[in-house]
C-alpha cells in the first residue's frame, strides 16, 4: 500500500513537475526563494505592531521566531529520519523529463520545510490578525500554497512532501498561536 502511494506521488509530481515552462522559471525561482519572505513578513510585523503595539509585538518575535525554530527542526529531524530521497537526487526521474530549476538538491525531502514554514507562519499571522483583518488568513493561506507548490515546480519536492509539510506546519501555527494568546494574556493584560 505505502508502495502504491509513493509511485503516484511521483507520476502526480512529474505531472505538476512539467507544467512548468521557462518562460516562467524566474518566478518560480523568486517565489521559492526564503529571501522573497521577507517583505510579507515585515508587513506582517509593522500590522502587529500597529494593532497591538510595542509590548506584544516583542512578545510575538519571540513566539514567531521559537515557532519557525520549531517547525524548521522538526522537519530536519523527520527528513533524517524517513530519509526519502528528493526528486532531484533519481536520475530515473531526470530520465522520464522532471524539470529540475532549483540552485541547489538536499539530500532528504519528506517532509518540506517551505512548506511548513510558511504554513504556520501563515496560520499564525491570519488568526494574530484576525480580528482586524478577516480575510488575512485567506491571503496569507493562499501564499503558502503558492509557495509549496513553487518546490514541486523547481523539482525538489513530492507532493506528499509538501502535504505533510503544509499539514504539520499548520498544527504549529495553530499551537503557536495559543501560546502567543496565552502570554499576552499572562504578560501584557494582566
Amino acid at each position: 500500500m505505502l508502495e502504491k502511494l509513493l509511485d503516484l506521488d511521483t507520476e502526480l509530481f512529474l505531472y505538476l513537475n512539467k507544467l512548468g515552462s521557462s518562460t516562467w522559471d524566474w518566478l518560480w525561482l523568486f517565489i521559492t526563494d526564503e529571501f522573497s519572505f521577507v517583505p510579507l513578513y515585515a508587513i506582517l510585523l509593522f500590522l502587529i505592531y500597529r494593532k497591538y503595539g510595542v509590548k506584544p509585538l516583542l512578545i510575538m518575535v519571540l513566539v514567531i521566531a521559537a515557532m519557525i525554530t520549531f517547525t524548521d527542526q522538526i522537519t530536519n529531524l523527520f527528513k533524517d529520519g524517513f530519509m526519502r530521497p528528493r526528486p532531484c537526487r533519481l536520475d530515473s526521474l531526470l530520465d522520464e523529463g522532471m524539470r529540475y530549476i532549483a540552485e541547489r538538491c538536499g539530500k532528504y525531502g519528506f517532509f518540506s520545510g517551505h512548506s511548513s514554514n510558511s504554513m504556520a507562519a501563515a496560520v499564525f499571522g491570519g488568526l494574530v490578525l484576525r480580528p482586524y483583518f478577516k480575510n488575512l488568513i485567506f491571503v496569507l493561506l493562499f501564499w503558502s500554497f503558492i509557495v509549496a507548490y513553487s518546490r514541486i515546480y523547481v523539482g525538489v519536492h513530492y507532493p506528499l512532501d509538501i502535504v505533510c509539510g503544509m499539514a504539520f506546519g499548520a498544527l504549529a501555527g495553530f499551537g503557536f498561536y495559543k501560546l502567543n494568546k496565552y502570554l499576552l494574556k499572562r504578560f501584557i493584560t494582566s
